[in-house]
């Protein structure tokens, strides 16, 4: 019968390229994982691997285990790790994951109040998946997503907790900060610094710049909110950001919010869950939380 050992097998054997490898990750003998994959071969009348050089190869079929691998293991391993805290005393595990790159700072005054009312409850954050934030939450390897573009998915449904704008951050002595709201046009001759997230997601472009045919003279990628600000402040730039973002640093950096449009860009932040999930009490905890926390 196929189990977790083939599916471990075939998912380290996918990961590391060889037999040795894998069997050093599995801390098994070769020879034994070896048999262990014939046997399965000659149940099931397939090859799930084949030689290419030194290195394997999967077949169609080995494609697939893995692809099975990659939904089912996870959630076997998250099942492990909950009936193991249970076991210690602890009243269950939370992992948390974020695509949404300045939301760390509010998540942060979700997580001290939480922690004082959940002692019990062990929390984990994450802002790598290996299929996406969506898919993760899915496949069991976190209970939370984090996230202001929420993708619709069958069994998972969002909680919108917090309301911004998106805005330009501009230099206090920038033209556009004596405007009103920034035109599309404004940002022909602009280097516009954004968080890492490829342009079609990026809701100062889908709703705002390509909907006009406006393009920035340069776009540019900054990983942390308080590199961009400076760059904004030291006039190099001009960038797309969450308002309360933009309150909390202006006066000490010298930069001005700049409403985006005419009827500017609302956006919120939403945590999605497995459906029924609601219903675990350090999950609606959390829940909670995050309802009564501002930015």
């Amino acid at each position: 019968m196929l189990d977790r050992q083939h599916l471990s097998i075939l998912r380290e054997v996918d990961r590391m390229g060889s037999l040795t490898a894998a069997a050093e990750r599995l801390n098994v003998t070769q020879s034994a994982l070896s048999h262990t994959i014939r046997k399965l071969e000659e149940r099931y009348g397939v090859a799930v691997w084949e030689k290419d050089g030194r290195n394997l190869r999967l077949t169609e079929a080995g494609r697939y285990i893995v692809r099975l691998a990659q939904r089912v293991l996870p959630q076997m391993e998250r099942a492990e790790d909950v009936l193991s805290d249970y076991r210690q005393g602890q009243r269950g595990s939370l992992k948390i994951g974020m695509e949404c790159h300045p939301c760390h700072q509010w998540l942060m005054g979700v997580t001290k109040p939480y922690l004082v009312d959940w002692p019990d409850v062990d929390l984990e954050l994450t802002t790598s998946f290996a299929f996406g934030g969506v898919a993760a939450l899915a496949g069991y390897e976190i209970d939370i997503l984090i996230t202001p573009d929420p993708i619709e998915a069958p069994g998972i449904h969002y909680l919108p907790v917090f309301d911004y704008e998106l805005i330009l951050a501009v230099p206090t002595d920038h033209p556009l900060a004596l405007k009103d709201h920034a035109e599309p046009a404004d940002l022909l001759e602009e280097t516009l610094f954004t968080y890492p997230v490829p342009p079609e997601r990026l809701d100062v472009f889908t709703q705002f710049l390509v909907p006009a045919n406006c393009r920035p003279r340069h776009h540019r990628n900054v990983e942390t909110t308080e590199m961009m600000l400076q760059l904004v402040a030291a006039g190099r730039g001009v960038s797309a950001i969450p308002s309360w973002l933009v309150r909390q640093e202006a006066a000490k950096l010298g930069v001005r919010p700049v409403r985006i449009g005419k009827i500017g860009i609302a956006k919120s932040i939403h945590l999605g869950l497995r459906s029924g999930d609601e219903a675990v009490d350090f999950i609606s905890g959390f829940l909670a939380t995050s309802r009564r926390t501002s930015a």
